[in-house]
């Protein structure tokens, strides 16, 4: 596996402990001095997150495990096409989406599952989304109610899993994986705009699915 490397320019960042460096900083020492601990590094940043997307994404432990590991292939071979003035994560779910739709191409029968629970992210919530899962991260309550919590969860489950393609797409980025929606609109290859009118269509769509008492404070 062989990929074109330019040595031409100095390490920016020589001598700082790869924890410190930036997702940006340790791609761009990857792809400029062939540094393979700072790419070891970033995969290591986000291999839970990605494969937990990939995860929700492809419905397929499997089929998941193989798109991350094409992901970061695609990543070592087209880093000399990374553009320093982006950010690394959305352009690593860019390629990761890609890969996920390559997979679902080469297997129309895989399946959608159950989103488990809210995964991933940088904890920085966005300014104009609400946690639309709040109820699977409560307080303390006793049986009968943690019961009946339950149920609620998995109907929320299932309302987001029925969502037409492109809604649920973008519920799975902005609220389970937690970007925000200029990061979104990155990945999907559309405005920022579409990002939030999608989103909107989807919370309709789910309070058409769902008792007001099950999304009550989530929209």
């Amino acid at each position: 596996m062989n990929t074109t490397i330019d040595t031409k320019r100095p390490a920016a960042c020589a001598g700082v402990p790869l924890s410190d460096r930036s997702d940006e900083e340790l791609l761009i020492a990857y792809r400029n001095e062939g540094e393979r601990t700072a790419f070891e590094e970033l995969v290591h940043r986000y291999e839970a997150e990605l494969f937990s997307y990939l995860r929700i994404y492809l419905g397929d432990a499997q089929m998941a495990e193989d798109a991350f590991q094409t992901t970061f292939l695609q990543v070592h071979l087209k880093c000399s096409q990374f553009e320093p003035s982006r950010k690394v994560r959305p352009w690593l779910y860019t390629v990761a989406t890609n890969q996920a739709i390559d997979a679902q191409r080469r297997n129309r029968r895989h399946r959608m599952v159950s989103l488990d629970r809210r995964t991933g992210g940088d904890g920085q919530a966005d300014e104009d989304a609400g946690p639309l899962m709040n109820l699977l991260d409560g307080a303390e309550i006793g049986p009968a109610d943690r019961f009946q919590a339950a149920e609620e969860a998995e109907q929320v489950h299932e309302a987001v899993d029925g969502l037409p393609e492109s809604l649920r797409k973008v519920v799975v980025l902005v609220y389970y994986q937690g970007l925000k929606y200029r990061e979104a609109a990155e990945v999907l290859a559309v405005p920022v705009g579409t990002v939030k009118s999608r989103l909107h269509a989807a919370i309709q769509k789910l309070n058409q699915t769902l008792t007001p008492n099950q999304l009550s404070g989530h929209v």
